[in-house]
């Protein structure tokens, strides 16, 4: 078995492709627009060496004030190669203004930090 993607809800298409596409490398795929329910697109991105997919969503009735915490799935982490690769994107992130927290290990043996998609949604990197 394996996850074959991830889905998250954004309000901005755009600047979530565009996060993914700066950070991580990933390459974009077409806007998909449901002719069955108006005012859903969603469009895929891909992660470099098969690291998967991540399908970005999107719709008019999201709620206007981003991300906030609630009940379901919380994040995504994202594997590096090793620590200083986490530390050189922190480092990059934390001069864009989207470092949130670390680089660190954690309680439970990562080394990661945590920085935010436009929208706030967490991404963890770690290795």
């Amino acid at each position: 078995m394996r996850i074959t993607h991830v889905a998250l809800w954004t309000r901005d298409m755009q600047s979530a492709a565009e996060f993914w596409e700066e950070y991580f490398g990933a390459t974009t795929g077409p806007l998909y627009s449901s002719a069955r329910r108006p005012g859903f697109t969603s469009r895929f991105v891909s992660l470099p060496d098969e690291g998967g997919q991540i399908e970005l969503m999107s719709g008019p009735w999201l709620p206007e004030d981003g991300y906030s915490e609630r009940q379901g799935w919380d994040h995504i982490a994202i594997a590096l190669k090793d620590n200083d690769a986490v530390d050189s994107l922190a480092k990059r992130c934390k001069e864009d203004g989207i470092l949130k927290l670390g680089p660190r290990t954690t309680g439970d043996g990562f080394y990661e930090a945590v920085i935010a998609m436009p929208d706030g949604t967490p991404v963890e990197i770690t290795c």
